[in-house]
C-alpha cells in the first residue's frame, strides 16, 4: 500500500489530461506578453534611430572648431576694413533705409510701424491678430502688466541727439573670424548684438560697442559680462513663459522654478540691467517680415512638424535697423550651405551643416532677401558674407 506521504503528493502535470479549453487559456495569456514585447522592440528601434541622429549632428558640429582663425587671405582682411572705413566716412543719409525699403516693397513695408511696443495694443489692433511671435493673441492682459513694468518704451534720449544715424547689425557668422573689424563697428551710431553672441575675448573682430542686445529667453547671454555697457535688451516672446521670465528679470527677482520648467534649454536667472533698459519688441515688425516681406505662409494648425515661417532673429534685427536708422550695415551674416564644414559662430564649434537640421527657418529665402537688399543699395554688406562688394 502506498505511504501516507505518497498519497497526499499532489500529480506532476505531465500526469493530467491535455484540454483544449486549457490551451485557449494559456495563447490568450500570452498575448499581452506578446504585445509588451512588440512595443519594447519598437521602442528601442525608435531610441535608435534617435540616437544615431544625435550623433550624425554631434559629429557634424564637432568638425569645426570656432576658436580656430579659418584661413583668411590678408589681402581680403585689408578689403575689407577700407571698405568699412569707407562706408564711415561717406555723408549720412537721413530716413535713407526708410525710404528704400518703402520703394522696394510698396504696401507691404510700414515706414511708420514702432519698433517697440510703447502701450498697450488695441484689442481689434495687428498685435493681437496672431499668436506669438507674430502676436499678442490672447496675452493682451501679461502684454499690461509687463508695460506697467517697465517706465520707457522710446528711444534713449542720447539716441535722439544724433541728426542722421547709422546701425551696424552684427550676426555671428564664424566670417568674422579674423578680418579685424572690431575698431570700425565700435564706430557706429547703433551696433546691434543677437542672442548669445559674446563680445569678450572677441573685441578685435566683433567690436565692444553694444546699443541693442536682441534675444528671445533662452537665447540671453548667460553671463553677466555680455550686457557690460548694453543700452537697451530688446526681448522677443514666443510663448507664455516668456513673458514671465522678462517680467522677473526687470524687476530683478527670481524666477520660480516651475517657471523654468518650461524653457527648452537654461535661461538667464539675472540680467544686470535697469528696468528702464528693457523694451519690447513690436510684434507686427516680425509677422511683416514674415508674411508680407519674406511671403511665408501664415500658421497653420498642425499636429506634427512647423510651417518654417519664423524668421531668424538676424532678419527680423535687419527690418528693425532700418526703423531704428538712417542707414544701416551688416557684419556677420551669410549662410554658406554649400560648405558645411565651415564654423557657423564665431564663437563656438557648431560648423554650418547644422542649419540643415533646424526645422523652424527659411535660411534660403532669407538669403535671397538680404542679398536683394545688399544689390538694390538698401544695406551695405561689411564682411560680404551675402555679397562682397570689396
Amino acid at each position: 500500500m502506498p505511504s501516507e506521504h505518497e498519497a497526499l503528493k499532489p500529480r506532476s502535470d505531465s500526469s493530467r489530461p491535455s484540454l483544449p479549453w486549457c490551451s485557449r487559456v494559456q495563447a490568450k495569456m500570452r498575448r499581452p506578453s506578446l504585445l509588451l514585447k512588440d512595443i519594447l522592440k519598437c521602442s528601442l528601434l525608435v531610441l535608435g534611430v534617435w540616437l544615431l541622429y544625435l550623433l550624425k549632428l554631434s559629429y557634424t558640429t564637432d568638425q569645426c572648431d570656432g576658436r580656430r582663425t579659418p584661413y583668411l587671405d590678408p589681402e581680403h582682411t585689408k578689403r575689407a576694413q577700407r571698405y568699412a572705413r569707407r562706408v564711415l566716412r561717406e555723408e549720412c543719409r537721413p530716413a535713407f533705409a526708410r525710404t528704400a525699403m518703402a520703394l522696394l516693397f510698396e504696401q507691404r513695408y510700414s515706414a511708420d510701424l514702432a519698433p517697440f511696443l510703447q502701450k498697450a495694443p488695441d484689442a481689434r489692433g495687428a498685435e493681437y491678430k496672431y499668436d506669438p511671435p507674430f502676436g499678442f493673441r490672447t496675452f493682451s492682459g501679461k502684454v499690461q502688466s509687463l508695460l506697467e513694468t517697465l517706465p520707457e518704451h522710446g528711444l534713449p534720449g542720447h539716441w535722439t541727439a544724433t541728426a542722421c544715424r547709422r546701425c551696424v547689425v552684427i550676426g555671428s557668422g564664424g566670417i568674422l573670424h579674423g578680418l579685424g573689424l572690431g575698431p570700425a563697428l565700435n564706430q557706429f551710431d547703433v551696433v546691434i548684438r543677437l542672442n548669445s553672441a559674446p563680445v569678450e575675448g572677441y573685441s578685435e573682430h566683433v567690436g565692444n560697442k553694444t546699443s541693442i542686445r536682441m534675444t528671445y529667453p533662452e537665447g540671453a547671454p548667460l553671463s553677466g559680462a555680455d550686457y557690460h555697457a548694453t543700452d537697451l535688451f530688446v526681448a522677443v516672446l514666443f510663448k507664455s513663459v516668456d513673458f514671465n521670465w522678462l517680467q522677473a528679470m526687470a524687476k530683478n527677482e527670481t524666477l520660480p522654478f516651475w517657471v523654468r520648467l518650461f524653457f527648452w534649454k537654461q535661461v538667464a536667472e539675472k540680467i544686470p540691467l535697469q528696468p528702464r533698459q528693457f523694451r519690447i519688441l513690436n510684434p507686427v515688425l516680425i509677422k511683416e517680415t514674415a508674411f508680407d516681406i519674406l511671403q511665408f505662409a501664415e500658421p497653420q494648425s498642425r499636429l506634427w512638424g512647423r510651417d518654417k515661417n519664423v524668421p531668424t532673429m538676424g532678419v527680423v534685427a535687419v527690418i528693425l535697423a532700418t526703423h531704428l536708422c538712417d542707414e544701416v550695415s551688416l557684419a556677420g551674416f551669410g549662410y554658406d550651405l554649400s560648405r558645411p564644414q565651415t564654423p557657423l559662430h564665431y564663437f563656438d564649434s557648431q560648423c554650418m551643416a547644422a542649419m540643415n537640421f533646424q526645422t523652424m527657418h527659411n535660411v534660403t529665402t532669407e538669403t535671397r532677401l538680404l542679398l536683394r537688399l545688399v544689390k538694390e543699395g538698401v544695406v551695405t554688406d561689411l564682411t560680404g558674407g551675402i555679397h562682397c562688394e570689396f
